[in-house]
């Protein structure tokens, strides 16, 4: 704080920026750690109950214990558009239970997979650029403060005529603060990043191979495939 008090104007709007990017980080840090956490569980449970239970109806009456996975909001809109093609089937053929694939039926049931899929990659990966921003600007935005110090420390020495240690020790001093805080925000922000990045992935395969055996299902049980 003493250091803070005695940097110049530019420098303490530079530290306010830096101070405001790492506060906002670890709020999206801590947020996404139990967003991405309880989408990994709860997937991992819905799996374990999907191909335990092995029917859609009752499956479909239980998504509300897998709010957070990924792999229920799939499911959920994929049962959906079968029901939907289910009824159409058998209205336009007298054949209950039939997709009609006539029609693309399968096709159909795909693109709202398709979707339900970019929809909760969009969900996963929300906030998450704002730390690949801070991880990415913060250590210039520290820099630009440290460079604009030093420029008012070397003004104060020809201001004073004087280079000894007692002078430019802390001119230097408050302009280098600029850089530390530029890394404290920006090192965990990277670090955080890169994480998600990875858990995302995992459930982004997760939700893939999902829809594709959720598919497979369908055309071997509803389309005779």
């Amino acid at each position: 704080m003493t250091l803070f008090a005695g940097t110049g104007l530019v420098v303490k709007l530079v530290l306010v920026v830096l101070i405001f990017f790492s506060v906002v980080s670890w709020a999206i840090i801590f947020f996404k750690l139990l967003q991405i956490n309880r989408a990994n569980g709860e997937s991992d449970r819905f799996l374990d109950f999907f191909w335990k239970t092995k029917r859609f109806d009752a499956i479909s009456s239980q998504l509300d214990r897998f709010g957070n996975s990924p792999l229920s909001v799939l499911f959920s809109e994929g049962y959906a558009e079968l029901r939907r093609l289910l009824d159409k089937g058998g209205e336009q053929r007298d054949e209950p239970g039939v997709v009609s694939t006539d029609l693309g039926g399968i096709e159909n049931i795909a693109r709202a997979l398709r979707r339900a899929t970019t929809s909760e990659i969009t969900r996963l990966e929300k906030y998450v650029t704002f730390l690949a921003t801070t991880g990415s600007t913060a250590p210039f935005i520290g820099l630009f403060g440290t460079v604009w110090g030093i420029m008012n420390a070397f003004k104060g020495i020809g201001e004073t005529g004087s280079a000894s240690l007692a002078v430019v020790a802390p001119g230097i001093a408050e302009a280098l603060i600029a850089t530390a805080i530029g890394l404290v925000a920006a090192i965990p922000a990277v670090m955080a990043y890169n994480h998600f990045q990875h858990k995302i992935k995992v459930l982004i395969a997760s939700m893939d191979n999902f829809s594709t055996e959720f598919l497979n299902i369908v055309q071997r049980t509803f389309a005779g495939k």
